[in-house]
């Protein structure tokens, strides 16, 4: 892995090496078609980038890729650490072919192929690719950030790693997502926060009947919902949120 392979031509390309193009490699790699995983970090480094004490959303029985579980309590949390290494001895094991350090900055369909460059120049040239980099690469800060005085300590979760980082004073997390929920349970320990949400959310207990909301959502069909199905429109309007031990977890 890591070897440069500018230039390379494949039936399929993989833009992005973490759980998604990884679970796509363990496809491709039964159809005797030549593919390619590009990425820019190495398997697992976008996971151990994040904050400290993040854990996966999911229980472990849940979250492993095809073939390979996670071990530990099944009904636990990886944390990110271990989800990297998952990741990466996944990656190891399966010899899935995949090149590290390579952004892909453009993609254009050419003809019957397609054509990826990276920032670096390299090209990669494919009849079919697979996106799996992911829908929130890029932070989000709001214009309103820039009004703010330079007084206020400012940081977005991604830079975020623990409670030690901010000043003793009283801090506003805002965001009512995974992150942000998980950000402010834990500042919560140390200083006066607030978090601030957009919309109501509704938030779904842990266990139901001594099983787990995870198990509850699975005997029901809940996770093999269709978006467009009336489950699914239901959830999507709903927009539950499971939550443990007081806060949610990602």
């Amino acid at each position: 892995m890591g070897e440069r392979t500018a230039g390379r031509q494949v039936d399929v390309l993989v833009i992005g090496a973490g759980q998604c193009g990884l679970a796509a490699a363990s496809e491709l790699a039964t159809t005797g078609l030549t593919y390619l995983l590009v990425d820019s970090d190495a398997v697992g480094d976008s996971w151990r980038a994040r904050y400290d004490s993040l854990t996966l959303f999911t229980p472990r029985d849940l979250s492993f890729l095809p073939g390979r579980g996670l071990s530990g309590d099944p009904l636990g949390y990886a944390s990110r650490v271990e989800f990297a290494d998952y990741l990466a001895a996944y990656a190891l094991d399966g010899g899935f072919p995949i090149e590290t350090g390579e952004e892909i900055a453009s993609l254009q369909k050419l003809g019957p192929r397609f054509l990826a460059v990276s920032k670096s120049g390299a090209e990669f040239t494919a009849r079919a690719v697979v996106i799996a980099t992911g829908a929130f690469r890029q932070p989000r800060i709001p214009p309103l950030s820039q009004g703010l005085s330079s007084v206020i300590t400012q940081l977005h979760v991604e830079a975020y790693r623990n409670a030690g980082q901010l000043p003793p004073r009283p801090v506003l997390v805002v965001g009512d997502g995974a992150s942000g929920r998980d950000a402010a349970a834990e500042l919560s320990q140390y200083h006066e926060t607030y978090l601030a949400r957009g919309r109501p959310r509704r938030l779904l207990p842990e266990r139901i009947l001594g099983r787990s909301i995870w198990w509850w959502m699975r005997k029901l069909g809940l996770l093999q919902a269709s978006p467009e199905s009336m489950i699914g429109r239901a959830m999507r309007r709903t927009d539950p949120f499971p939550i443990v031990g007081g806060t949610t977890r990602h």
